[in-house]
């Protein structure tokens, strides 16, 4: 599955760990498995001096009256109740891989992580070229993430199995057939030889 990409610098790098909130973590299943996997690659990354970005997707009141019924979100949303709203405590990172302090943290309100945030800005400000991308679904958040990051002109890794999604088969198509023409597609045991650790 992965290819051989050399070294990357881990100061202009940051894992953007998207959407590993309790209420979508809730329902996967492999959810401790993918809380350890991210645990790990969080400690690698900030051992290796790189940065740790949070994505998270919660809406306030007056997010939710904004969406126009001819969106798809919508329906999304509501499908889920109250276990989004920006101030339950479902929406939340789960605490296995809570943020620290100084780490990027953003809420979005769509599916990707740049469009409704200022991700890229902070980004920029750190003189970041490189993501490693880890998130639930990765036929959501993972997918619309790699191609606007890619867009952006962004050296992406798709870190495998620190995603999943609902649909395994569309996991796999994605990693397999979709991500590698526009990401290098890593798994968790190549984070260190990757960062330089090894």
């Amino acid at each position: 599955m992965t290819d051989a990409v050399p070294t990357i610098d881990p100061h202009r790098t940051a894992l953007l760990v998207m959407d590993y909130q309790v209420a979508l973590l809730d329902p996967m299943e492999g959810a401790d498995e993918l809380l350890d996997g991210v645990a790990e690659a969080i400690a690698d990354v900030r051992r290796a001096g790189g940065h740790v970005g949070y994505v998270r997707v919660a809406f306030t009141d007056e997010d939710l009256a904004a969406i126009p019924a001819t969106s798809r979100m919508a329906a999304a949303v509501a499908t889920r109740g109250t276990a989004l709203h920006a101030e339950a405590a479902t929406s939340v990172i789960h605490d296995r891989v809570a943020p620290e302090p100084g780490d990027i943290v953003v809420r979005k309100v769509r599916v990707g992580a740049f469009s409704t945030t200022d991700l890229a800005a902070q980004l920029d400000a750190l003189g970041i070229d490189t993501l490693l991308l880890a998130g639930i679904a990765t036929s959501g958040v993972v997918l619309s993430t790699l191609r606007d990051a890619s867009d952006r002109d962004y050296r992406v890794y798709v870190v495998a199995d620190a995603c999943a999604d609902p649909d395994p088969e569309v996991h796999e198509f994605l990693i397999g057939r979709v991500f590698p023409r526009q990401a290098h597609v890593v798994t968790l045991s190549d984070l260190p030889g990757l960062l330089g650790l090894t």
